[in-house]
């Protein structure tokens, strides 16, 4: 998978209950995919619309009852039946991946928190669901952690994004008040202000990371174990942000091997 391929939850993991496996890796493929379409290729603009709004008209036949035409929408509209799954989280995907093909810039913060309304609190509320676990108060903590994962994915991606894609997700007037440009993107600096700008951006993502940690105890099982694992998984990644001094043109920080087995034994026995 790619950088923005949902890397900080554990896709369909071996900790969730064998019924949930296939309907997870469904809605992660049908994120996967729409997302490729935004980032992927040499395709025009125009071209990534039009296979974004492909899924759409796809999403729109199941609405309406009827048969869609690819496999991996007769295989989702399965599990949207079966599991009563709600269409408007799919629509928010496909509307954030649009919104990636047109838009490269956020003005401040409250844009930057749209976006991930859209881009990453879906596929939570999705799974809420599929878990029946989408009460208020859980869509309210799952909200939190999915945005500062999308958050903690923007600072891992920096220089992924600016050189491969052309985007900054960093709030521009918030780079502007560190007196951080684009050609200190450009160019790689490190230094300075820009670890001032990063550590603020970090602790932001951490605190609401802790502010939906208490989802775990709302869930039950597999399921509880499963949200501890995101949880941590995302704190330690700012730990790896903070150890490099937030130097991700050189040293982009992620989870190793050894990583999640410390974070086995710390959802186990923490």
């Amino acid at each position: 998978m790619s950088s923005k391929h949902y890397e900080n939850f554990p896709v369909a993991s071996l900790a969730l209950p064998r019924r949930y496996r296939r309907p997870v890796g469904l809605i992660y493929a049908f994120a996967r995919q729409a997302d490729d379409f935004a980032d992927e290729g040499e395709m025009a603009d125009q071209e990534r619309l039009s296979l974004l709004d492909g899924f759409r008209q796809e999403l729109a036949r199941i609405g309406s009852g009827k048969i869609p035409e690819s496999p991996l929408f007769a295989e989702l509209s399965v599990i949207i039946r079966q599991h009563h799954l709600p269409l408007p989280p799919f629509y928010d995907l496909l509307d954030a991946f649009s919104q990636d093909v047109m838009k490269k810039r956020y003005a401040n913060f409250c844009e930057v928190l749209a976006y991930c309304e859209k881009s990453a609190n879906p596929v939570g509320r999705l799974l809420l669901a599929l878990y029946g676990f989408d009460s208020e108060e859980s869509i309210k903590l799952s909200d939190k952690i999915c945005t500062s994962l999308q958050l903690i994915n923007f600072l891992q991606d920096v220089s992924i994004d600016y050189h491969r894609l052309g985007r900054i997700y960093l709030p521009q007037d918030e780079m502007k008040s560190c007196g951080i440009d684009e050609e200190a993107i450009a160019k790689g600096n490190a230094g300075g202000a820009w670890r001032e700008l990063m550590a603020h951006q970090s602790q932001r993502a951490r605190e609401m990371m802790l502010e939906g940690a208490p989802l775990s105890k709302i869930m039950r099982g597999r399921i509880s174990f499963e949200m501890k694992m995101i949880v941590l998984g995302g704190l330690a990644i700012l730990d790896k942000l903070e150890k490099v001094e937030w130097d991700v043109y050189r040293r982009r920080p992620k989870l190793e091997k050894a990583d999640w087995v410390l974070l086995l034994l710390r959802a186990l026995y923490g």
